[in-house]
């Protein structure tokens, strides 16, 4: 497999730190966030954002979409959606007499999946060909999705009345499951201070763009991921599916995005190979929601996360030394 060279990461090292920079100037404090957004979008993955409403996971996606020069498009997921209304629709044109495809708001390259989960399932399975094959079949003919593409998805992990909760199919489609979280007290207050007479994204402008974008999607693939490394990523998914708290430990598609978002990682950290501390980093955001516990140890008090810490603390590394 060839190898990466120094001056192949510097460049995705500079492309991060051109979009982190960017994005900062519309999301305040949450640096480590961004991060990892960015790596989800290297490695072509999509992201569900779960969080309370009014920290930023809008602006978030329009912040990184601007920056990016991206099509960006939102859809506001409620009970009454239908699968058309993500997708598209044929409609009839009655002066050709032939019906025409008007394409639905997935045809973007970010997309924000607002509070999906107030969605019925019908619906959010509409989203499941998009995420994984990048492509749309709507009366039997398929159409392909533009590259890049990102979904953002969101959903308030507090309020549960009127939603319908994503099954494990739909998660697993979901490259990483991140939070922001509420900002500190000097954050809040600067938030104020930069809003007060106009909204930091209304001037954003694009500081690279999606040519550039698709070249360090291909050369972050290039990053050296030793043997060992590889093998501990693969007890630790396996581990998921044995443990006796879980009912469904992580599937296969798991064990390939901790693979692909340790790389992504190490090439924005300015390494050219992965290190078990990347796994370990990473192994919250993109396990923990492909994992569903037993009924009974939910009601003993365990969670996902706790079980998740548990066999990052007992699987061993057996590292080798990187030369």
């Amino acid at each position: 497999m060839e190898k990466i060279n120094p001056t192949e990461v510097h460049l995705i090292q500079e492309f991060c730190e051109k979009v982190r920079e960017n994005v900062e100037k519309v999301i305040i404090g949450k640096g480590d966030v961004i991060d990892q957004v960015l790596v989800a979008l290297i490695c072509s993955g999509h992201v569900l954002a779960e969080d309370v409403p009014g920290v930023g996971k809008t602006m978030l996606a329009r912040a990184l979409a601007i920056t990016l020069g991206l099509k960006f498009n939102r859809i506001q997921f409620t009970p009454d959606l239908l699968p058309s209304d993500v997708t598209g629709v044929s409609i009839y044109n009655q002066k050709s007499g032939e019906f025409e495809f008007k394409e639905g708001p997935i045809f973007a390259q970010i997309v924000l999946a607002d509070e999906i989960n107030r969605a019925t399932p019908r619906t959010q399975s509409a989203l499941l060909e998009c995420m994984g094959e990048r492509q749309v079949t709507v009366d039997g003919k398929t159409r392909k999705l533009a590259n890049p593409f990102l979904v953002i998805a969101t959903q308030n992990p507090v309020e549960y009345e009127g939603t319908f909760p994503l099954p494990e199919a739909q998660l697993d489609r979901f490259l990483m499951r991140i939070a922001l979280g509420y900002p500190t007290e000097s954050e809040e207050n600067e938030i104020l201070v930069r809003l007060q007479y106009s909204h930091p994204v209304d001037s954003l402008e694009s500081v690279v763009d999606s040519s550039e974008l698709v070249k360090i999607q291909d050369l972050v693939k290039k990053i050296f991921v030793e043997e060992s490394v590889r093998e501990y990523i693969v007890r630790l998914v396996q581990a998921t599916r044995t443990h006796n708290d879980v009912s469904l430990g992580a599937s296969p598609r798991g064990s390939l995005a901790l693979y692909k978002t340790a790389q992504a990682y190490a090439a924005l950290k300015g390494r050219e190979y992965v290190i078990p501390d990347d796994i370990k980093y990473l192994a919250p955001l993109t396990l923990q929601h492909r994992m569903i516990l037993k009924p009974e140890s939910s009601l003993r008090g365990r969670s996902t996360q706790k079980v998740l810490q548990d066999l990052l603390e007992s699987v061993p590394v057996e590292l080798e030394l990187i030369s």
